[in-house]
């Protein structure tokens, strides 16, 4: 997975290689045609609407919700508070509510069908609403009032839904914490009660997912960032173990979701078919020929938890494994539910629906107005109902653009942090290999993963030659080399 940290520190257009790069995302943009600009009529109808949002008139503004995001992140989907009940748990999750701003059939609604996401690259975010509504009025930022869609779920002690609803209420986030905070605080001991229970909750929800046979992929994040000489730079940052414990309370939400729109026939769900045999098989004898043998018996899930994110082998079987997490879309339902087969996020093991970041991604919106009417017992509103049917292929279409702007702004900062070592070597490790022969091999420092002429076993270690580095074509050539010329 690949993530932007768009926070910058200074201007690094200051430097030659920073105004080639800036250069190159324009152009990613401009090839993969991302709406940047909002019109004069969207603008205006977002003023009305901030102006005068359709307020619910629950209070819960006394709950002492809890924010946890990335370092200066503004567009705030989610807050939540965790109390125990009886001998099990209370959480409370708070969600943006875009709708309470958005007129249905309007500018920006119109507007936001066109984008479906937002789109992070390493100098700016294309959101998906304007920023006057995505990083302020809608979201939930500190010491403000916003209105929620509140997700209100009861939990056994063992982690499992005993029960829970949606409903619609004023909030008041208290504090935003982000994941190093949180990991700090927690392991010090000295986190309020919301902070150490998403930590016993997490790994409670973790353990059930185990128990499902889930699985999720344990992969370093890479991320570009400015350093301190202003110029664009990679890093490849372990997974905290708070950031798994904050995205279970993000999946157990998405769960529930999924299954109060299967128990009230309408709704659109996130969906992944179960790996094929043929997939599987692979993967067991790339696993095994990379030094690690899969148990027969356990599942896939429990295998991958077992892995060491620093050993460049193991990494190569992460790799391997992505093979196991493909063809993920959405199923639109109204009526008639799914076959078996088509409900299901095979890498969750359970059926599961996007609900929980609406200022970020179009389908959340939906899915959040079907989730409510059917927890108090409305009609669906007709606006969302009928969205449904064509949200799977928008959200398909821009979910592709998006990964290509993603790959496209990453090729180009690769090929920056290569450019003036054309010629040199770096070890390197093999992580995958390709029809035509040649393999993909990941740098560990830099943390560059791209492809490179010749040959070689899964998980051996290599040396790599840069033969090219060219920033605006975003183009790296490397190729396997028996001699070293060591990098500066």
């Amino acid at each position: 997975m690949l993530q932007r940290a768009t926070s910058l520190a200074c201007d690094p257009t200051e430097t030659s290689t920073g105004r080639l790069l800036e250069q190159a995302f324009e152009q990613v943009r401009a090839e993969q045609e991302v709406p940047e600009e909002f019109s004069p009529e969207v603008r205006q109808e977002v003023a009305a609407g901030v102006a005068a949002p359709d307020l619910p008139e629950r209070d819960e503004t006394a709950v002492e919700l809890v924010t946890i995001d990335p370092p200066g992140s503004m567009d705030l989907d989610q807050a939540m508070h965790i109390e125990r009940h009886g001998e099990g748990f209370r959480v409370r999750y708070a969600i943006a509510d875009v709708p309470a701003f958005l007129r249905p059939g309007g500018a920006l609604d119109t507007e936001t069908w066109l984008r479906g996401q937002t789109v992070y690259c390493p100098d700016r975010r294309v959101p998906l609403h304007p920023p006057e509504l995505s990083e302020d009025a809608a979201s939930l930022l500190p010491d403000v009032v916003r209105p929620a869609y509140v997700w209100d779920i009861r939990l056994t002690a063992t982690g499992q839904r005993e029960s829970a609803e949606l409903y619609r209420a004023m909030v008041r986030s208290r504090r935003r914490y982000d994941y190093e905070q949180v990991q700090e605080l927690v392991d010090g001991g000295e986190a309020e009660e919301t902070l150490m229970l998403l930590r016993e909750v997490g790994e409670l929800r973790i353990q059930r997912e185990s128990d499902r046979g889930g699985a999720s992929l344990p992969m370093p994040q890479q991320e570009v960032q400015v350093g301190a000489d202003c110029d664009y730079e990679l890093r490849l940052r372990p997974l905290l173990p708070a950031e798994d414990w904050n995205a279970q309370i993000s999946l157990l939400t998405g769960m529930v979701a999924a299954e109060m729109m299967l128990e009230g026939g309408v709704g659109i769900l996130r969906t992944m078919p179960v790996p094929t045999d043929e997939a599987v098989a692979r993967f067991r004898r790339e696993a095994r020929a990379l030094g690690r043998e899969w148990p027969q018996g356990m599942a896939y899930g429990d295998f991958l938890r077992t892995l060491d994110r620093a050993d460049p082998a193991h990494l190569a079987i992460v790799s391997a494994a992505t093979a196991l997490f493909r063809g993920a879309g959405y199923t639109a339902f109204d009526g008639e539910l799914p076959d078996e087969g088509e409900r299901v996020q095979a890498a969750l093991a359970a059926p599961y629906a996007h609900v929980t970041a609406p200022l970020r991604r179009l389908v959340d919106r939906f899915g959040l107005a079907v989730c409510e009417a059917l927890s108090s017992g409305d009609e669906v509103p007709a606006w969302a109902r009928e969205a449904l049917p064509r949200l799977p292929e928008v959200m398909a279409q821009t979910g592709q653009r998006t990964r290509a702007v993603d790959r496209a702004c990453i090729d180009a900062v690769e090929a920056a942090v290569l450019a003036d070592r054309v010629g040199h070597t770096f070890r390197a490790v093999v992580v995958d290999g390709l029809p035509r022969g040649d393999v993909i091999v990941h740098l560990d420092n830099p943390p560059v993963s791209e492809v490179a002429r010749g040959s070689a076993e899964l998980g051996s270690q290599v040396s790599v030659r840069v033969d090219e580095a060219d920033i605006l074509a975003r183009r790296v050539e490397l190729s396997i080399v028996e001699e070293e010329t060591p990098a500066p």
